[in-house]
């Protein structure tokens, strides 16, 4: 009887600590000015680097230095890099880099390789989430809200449907009965987004669900390419800093995609 009394006790901390998060990550989206968005942006900045210095085995000091280097470079990025030069880099590396490297099954590289790789995860995706929420709050927020329904559509329709897997040697758990339900969620929430809270053309909203559709793909690959790099480094979680959720890693890896895309969709937008 211990067994399933553990297994409530951990599902019980995370959804406490699914509430909590998600509650305060929704006050301070909606809640703070953009400086101070970002500046939220840079500690999960530090703490993400400081996850991913240890998938790649960095040492103790460059562990920390790597930490501390990298929100002060998303900074000093933010501040002098034109939006479409990231726009461009995020399209080069999740719509065509990133898929390679995965059906390759290329590894995660160490040292300065290692340390390049992270940054280009997630420097853009602090520099997107603070000009998202420049251009509005709310569509920062229907952003992230695609990628959250992207994942639980697929846990969910991989649940009750899953027969076949879909990258069985990085994230066997993953069906592409679930990436299909999550496919239909994600549609049916660009259509009424587009239609209902948009209020678009017809035009538009097709052209609105396109780039939701896009975005669900690298939603996945941003999921898969963490996951690639766990299953390298041997472990389950990137951290614990969440109980029952692993580290900041764990919580942006389909973020890390979907955001830089976006605001390339953004500029594209008529």
């Amino acid at each position: 009887m211990a067994a399933p009394a553990n297994n409530s006790s951990s599902a019980k901390q995370r959804i406490l600590t699914g509430l909590v998060l998600g509650g305060v990550f929704l006050a301070a989206l909606l809640g703070l000015p953009t400086p101070a968005w970002g500046a939220v942006m840079l500690g999960i900045v530090a703490l993400g680097a400081w996850e991913w210095a240890g998938l790649v085995k960095f040492g103790a000091r460059a562990r920390i230095g790597y930490a501390l280097a990298t929100p002060i470079l998303a900074l000093l990025v933010y501040q002098a890099a034109p939006r479409e030069m990231i726009a461009a880099i995020a399209v080069v590396f999740w719509l065509l880099l990133a898929p390679l490297w995965l059906a390759r099954g290329w590894p995660v590289p160490g040292g300065i390789g290692g340390a390049l790789l992270g940054w280009l995860l997630l420097v853009p995706t602090a520099y997107a989430a603070v000009h998202l929420h420049g251009h509005s709050p709310s569509f920062l927020l229907v952003c992230i809200l695609l990628a959250v329904i992207a994942d639980s559509a697929a846990y969910f329709s991989g649940r009750r449907f899953g027969r076949h897997k879909l990258a069985p040697r990085i994230s066997p758990g993953k069906s592409w009965e679930g990436a299909l339900g999550a496919a239909l969620a994600v549609a049916i929430y660009g259509a009424l987004i587009g239609v209902f809270a948009l209020g678009e053309s017809a035009e538009n909203t097709a052209r609105l669900l396109g780039y939701a559709l896009i975005l669900f793909i690298a939603s996945i690959l941003g999921d898969l390419f963490e996951s690639h790099a766990k299953r390298q480094a041997g472990i389950k979680d990137s951290g614990n800093w969440l109980p029952g959720h692993g580290g900041v890693l764990d919580r942006i890896d389909s973020l890390s995609a979907v955001l830089p895309l976006a605001l390339c969709f953004l500029l594209l937008w008529p």
